[in-house]
Order: C-alpha cells, then sequence, then structure tokens
C-alpha cells in the first residue's frame, strides 16, 4: 500500500501545481475573487494532505503501521476528493447542493490525523515492549 501512496502523491501533487497554476493564470478573470478564494483554498488542502500522503507512504514502507496506515491514507484520499473536490467545483460554478459535502471531507481528514496518532502510539509501544 505504501507505493500506491506515494504513486498518489505524485500525481496529486502534479496535480496541486497545475490547478494552483490555472487559478493564478486562467481563473482570474472569469472567477469572483470570493470563488477564487475557495479554488485556492481547495488546491492549499489538496497539497498539504498529498504532501501528507507521501510522507505516510514512505513511513508505511519503513514501519509496520498495517491496516492503521492504510486506513489514515484512505482517510485523506476522502479527503481531498469530498473537500477539495467540491470546493473545486462549486467554485466553478457547480450545483450548491455540494456544499454540505465539504465539511465530510474536513471530518476525513480529521479522523486520517487521528488514526495517524493511534497509528504512531500503536508503533512506539511496540516497539517499547520489544525493547
Amino acid at each position: 500500500m505504501s507505493q500506491i501512496f506515494i504513486v498518489l502523491a505524485g500525481l496529486l501533487g502534479a496535480l496541486s501545481v497545475a490547478l494552483g497554476a490555472f487559478a493564478a493564470h486562467g481563473l482570474q478573470a472569469s472567477l469572483s475573487e470570493r470563488s477564487l478564494e475557495v479554488f485556492k483554498t481547495a488546491v492549499h488542502y489538496q497539497f498539504m494532505h498529498t504532501i501528507a500522503l507521501f510522507v505516510l507512504g514512505v513511513w508505511l514502507s519503513q514501519q509496520a503501521l498495517g491496516n492503521w496506515g492504510t486506513a489514515v491514507g484512505v482517510s485523506w484520499l476522502i479527503g481531498i476528493l469530498l473537500f477539495s473536490g467540491s470546493l473545486y467545483w462549486l467554485s466553478l460554478g457547480g450545483p450548491r447542493w455540494l456544499g454540505p459535502v465539504t465539511p465530510l471531507g474536513g471530518l476525513s481528514f480529521i479522523i486520517g490525523w487521528l488514526l495517524l496518532a493511534v497509528a504512531a502510539w500503536r508503533v512506539a509501544g511496540s516497539a517499547t515492549n520489544s525493547g
């Protein structure tokens, strides 16, 4: 699973840069200031969690996080899809019913970070017990 997370981080990282450039150079003339800020927020959160996904992939390849680490990555991927995806769509004029989807993506990010804490705690605990 670590390789999948690292590959996805590479793809999502490239997409983050491309979407950030699109926001800076291609959308300013066609979006309101508010919509442009929403789009930039989506890029920011996507990029931040893409970097975290990469670090997690590297950590998974070095440590035995098992299902906990996989759950972290899946939570972050769901968060990118729901949070950033809905913000992209809304900022580009998508249907307003997508608004309630955004907090679900934020919740997925939070769950992923909490699962990361649990995974790290378990790895630290098993290292203490074996040493």
